[in-house]
């Protein structure tokens, strides 16, 4: 018997390589609207955040009407103007075609908007690999476990047979919150050290060498 019936994966920085990008495009967006900077650390460090908490972290003085101006222009820069590579990360594929011949079922839980998921599954190919997912603009922003209670429940798995992958600390405290394991990813938003504070069961420096941890081949 498989030790876990369900793996919700995060998207950006643990199945994409877009953490670049999506540093690169706040830091264009705050020197576009004439706005202090941020650094790359405190853009890794909402990483998984809705686009409002986001903005909540990294520019808590703007006013509503500045956050809207910002989403409108952060959402230029990532779909027209900034031309940052973000590949799937090597072993994606692979780990998801695994997992899925093994007979677990895969979601998707991301602090992206809905229309920027399915548009990068579209773009990837991978739309065929997961049986439901959850977005920013669904749920309450991580770590509130609603996006994980949901896929649960739409699902119809329980908690102790569920498991979340991600590459943030928002990822692995939205586990914690709901009960359920995590696996976390140093090759994302979030190194091997915070990522550790939240207690995941492994973290892998690399996508398939997540593969004999979920499996139970370890």
């Amino acid at each position: 018997m498989k030790r876990y019936e369900l793996v919700i994966f995060d998207w950006d920085g643990t199945l994409m390589d877009s953490v670049g990008k999506i540093v690169a495009c706040m830091q264009q967006t705050a020197t576009q609207l004439n706005m202090l900077v941020p650094t790359e650390a405190a853009i890794r460090d909402i990483i998984g955040l809705s686009m409002n908490e986001a903005l909540n972290v990294l520019h808590p003085a703007a006013s509503a009407q500045t956050r809207e101006e910002m989403i409108s222009v952060y959402r230029q820069q990532y779909l027209q103007l900034n031309k940052t590579p973000s590949p799937v990360f090597d072993g994606a594929e692979e780990l998801l075609l695994a997992l899925k011949s093994s007979g677990h079922s895969l979601a998707v839980a991301t602090g992206k908007a809905r229309a920027g998921l399915d548009r990068v599954l579209t773009e990837t190919g991978f739309a065929t690999h997961f049986q439901a997912s959850r977005c920013a603009d669904e749920a309450k922003s991580k770590p509130h476990p609603q996006m994980l209670n949901e896929l649960l429940q739409q699902l119809n798995v329980a908690p102790q047979k569920a498991l979340m992958v991600g590459d943030s600390i928002h990822d692995l405290n939205m586990a914690n919150n709901a009960g359920i394991d995590a696996i976390g990813v140093s090759y994302g938003a979030h190194r091997s050290d915070k990522l550790s504070q939240a207690n995941p069961i492994a973290i892998v420096s690399s996508p398939l060498a997540m593969l004999p941890v979920i499996t139970g081949s370890v």
